[in-house]
């Protein structure tokens, strides 16, 4: 039995490597399973963590999810009554999900931190497990680097296998200096980089459903389109003057702005948007909702503020669900295409 903790923080993409690589590794006849301790803190939709659901029904695992996930926390999990021995809980459940397969795939926690607090952090589930490493890294700038060599050093410093570094979503600009300086500087410090995967929007950006998801509100137009993705975010703030040449230059964008503002709709409608996403819960002019129809463009009405609706989207990324068929086939051929997945195979097999 072979065990492989993918670990990064919030963003990193860690869901997508571990169902690229599951699926790449049943390709190849081994019996993969995923196993994630702890899971994402319950979102509007219940107690369900999408993570463990995605992989439970692409990879057809039997076990009930809360065997999968047996443990879902938000930022108040240490209120009221505290679980019991958290690590002989989480034994249990990996015994079940491992029985009969030959390799184990250990989805991280959204940071390597949580739960640290009742022994069961990324590390010590790693130790726990004897599981070999692979960090996944979301280039933001150079700082990025330096997390990554920091927790490299870290686990390995602690006795822990690393077994190397997948640079996930890299944006174009960014590219040729991850290939050219970010591998080298590992490199030298005796960390492997495994793979370098390019932002792909179609699966790194999210969707206006996973906005709509977090803000709530009405859907006035555009019901049907609420899966187009959303490359940038853009206030509409500025006059009507400026507003047209402003729009032209972000492509596939979210326009947030008053409902009380059909000028700057009207000039977003005319561009490449997404979705208007109208704040204050101001009903629009009717010519933006007839125009919006027209352009097949989704139209949500909120009612929080306009710095409220920015600070609850910030976070909003991209996630694969079960029926997204061409975000589990874009996971595959990003493993398959950029991931030098048969090294990671290889370095697993020499493990005891």
């Amino acid at each position: 039995m072979k065990n492989l903790s993918i670990i990064g923080t919030a963003g990193s993409g860690k869901t997508a490597v571990a169902l690229g690589l599951a699926l790449k590794f049943q390709e190849q006849g081994y019996r993969v399973a995923y196993f994630k301790p702890v899971g994402r803190p319950p979102g509007v939709k219940g107690q369900e963590d999408e993570d463990g659901l995605l992989m439970q029904q692409v990879l057809g695992l039997p076990q009930p999810l809360e065997t999968i996930v047996p443990f879902t926390i938000g930022p108040s999990y240490l209120s009221g009554n505290r679980p019991g021995n958290v690590t002989e809980q989480i034994q249990e459940a990996y015994r079940q999900v491992a029985e009969g397969m030959d390799l184990v795939i250990i989805g991280g926690a959204e940071y390597p931190y949580l739960m640290g607090s009742l022994g069961a952090d990324a590390l010590a589930l790693a130790r726990l497990f004897q599981a070999a490493v692979l960090f996944t890294v979301q280039i933001k700038n150079d700082f990025s680097l330096d997390e990554v060599i920091f927790f490299n050093n870290y686990f390995a410093q602690a006795g822990v296998n690393v077994l190397g570094n997948i640079f996930n979503n890299v944006p174009r600009p960014f590219l040729a200096k991850t290939e050219g300086v970010y591998r080298s500087l590992l490199a030298e410090r005796g960390y492997r980089t495994l793979g370098v995967i390019p932002s792909r929007p179609e699966i790194a950006c999210p969707t206006v459903a996973e906005y709509y998801e977090v803000l709530g509100g009405e859907v006035l137009t555009g019901e049907d389109r609420l899966e187009r993705i959303v490359e940038n975010v853009v206030i509409g703030a500025m006059t009507m003057e400026s507003a047209l040449g402003y729009f032209r230059r972000s492509p596939n964008k979210a326009v947030i702005t008053g409902g009380d503002r059909a000028d700057v709709a009207l000039a977003a409608l005319e561009t490449s948007t997404s979705v208007i996403i109208l704040t204050g819960g101001l009903y629009p002019d009717v010519r933006v909702i007839a125009r919006a129809g027209e352009k097949r463009v989704p139209v949500i009405l909120v009612h929080y503020d306009t710095y409220t609706t920015i600070e609850k989207i910030s976070e909003t990324e991209r996630r694969i669900h079960p029926g997204d068929r061409r975000g589990i086939e874009m996971a595959r051929e990003n493993v398959e295409k950029y991931c030098d997945w048969a090294g990671i195979l290889e370095a697993l097999g020499k493990l005891p």
